[in-house]
C-alpha cells in the first residue's frame, strides 16, 4: 500500500480542526505519562496456634478401586469345563453348534430372546453356542460419569450367571476374532 500526500485543501481542514480542539488535561505537560497503579500490599494471615495444614491426613493417598472392563471380568472367571477343550475354544478351534444375534437389539427384547434360545438349545443337546451382542456405539459424552459402551456387551454375562440360565450354563468366554471378537461370546452348556 503507497501513501499519498495530503493535498492544501486537506492540510488548511487539518489546522482548522487543530486550532479549534481543547486539550482535555491541560495542567499536564505533554511529556507527563499517567502514573503507575500501586501494588497490592500482601497483608499476612494471622496464625492459628495448634493448627497445621494436612496434619491430620492420612500418609500416603488411597489408591483408586476401579473395576475392571468386561473383557478381564469374563477372562478372569475360572475355568469350569475341560481344560484342553478350552484351550481349542479360545483359539477358535471348536465350531458353535448354534448362534444368536442379539445385535440392534433392545434389552427388553434381548433378554426373553436370549433366555429362550439357551434352553431350547440346552434341551436339543447343543454344548457350544455363540451369542452375537456387537461391541456397542461410540457415542458423544456429556455428562461428568462416563457412560459404558455396549449395553447388551455388558448386560448379557450377567444374565447367563442369573437363574434359569445358570443351571444350564458351564462357561463363559469372549468369542475368537473370527467368530467376533469382543463382539460375541462362546457360551458352553451343561450336559443336558
Amino acid at each position: 500500500m503507497t501513501r499519498r500526500r495530503l493535498t492544501p485543501e486537506e492540510v488548511d481542514l487539518w489546522r482548522k480542526v487543530a486550532d479549534s480542539a481543547h486539550r482535555m488535561h491541560p495542567e499536564r505537560s505533554h511529556h507527563e505519562a499517567p502514573k503507575p497503579k500501586p501494588k497490592p500490599v500482601k497483608v499476612p494471615s494471622p496464625r492459628l496456634s495448634g493448627f497445621e495444614v494436612g496434619a491430620k491426613s492420612p500418609s500416603r493417598p488411597v489408591a483408586h478401586d476401579l473395576m475392571p472392563g468386561i473383557s478381564e471380568r469374563v477372562a478372569r472367571q475360572p475355568v469350569k469345563m475341560d481344560k484342553k477343550a478350552f484351550g481349542r475354544l479360545k483359539r477358535g478351534k471348536l465350531v458353535p453348534e448354534g448362534k444368536i444375534d442379539l445385535h440392534g437389539m433392545t434389552l427388553d427384547q434381548a433378554h426373553p430372546a436370549l433366555t429362550g434360545f439357551l434352553l431350547r438349545s440346552h434341551s436339543e443337546g447343543k454344548r457350544l453356542v455363540l451369542v452375537i451382542t456387537g461391541k456397542g456405539k461410540t457415542k458423544y459424552d456429556e455428562g461428568p460419569i462416563p457412560t459404558r459402551r455396549g449395553v447388551l456387551k455388558h448386560n448379557v454375562p450377567h444374565w447367563l450367571s442369573m437363574a434359569p440360565l445358570a443351571g444350564v450354563v458351564l462357561q463363559v468366554s469372549e468369542a475368537h476374532l473370527k467368530h467376533g471378537g469382543s463382539g460375541a461370546y462362546y457360551v458352553y452348556l451343561r450336559r443336558h
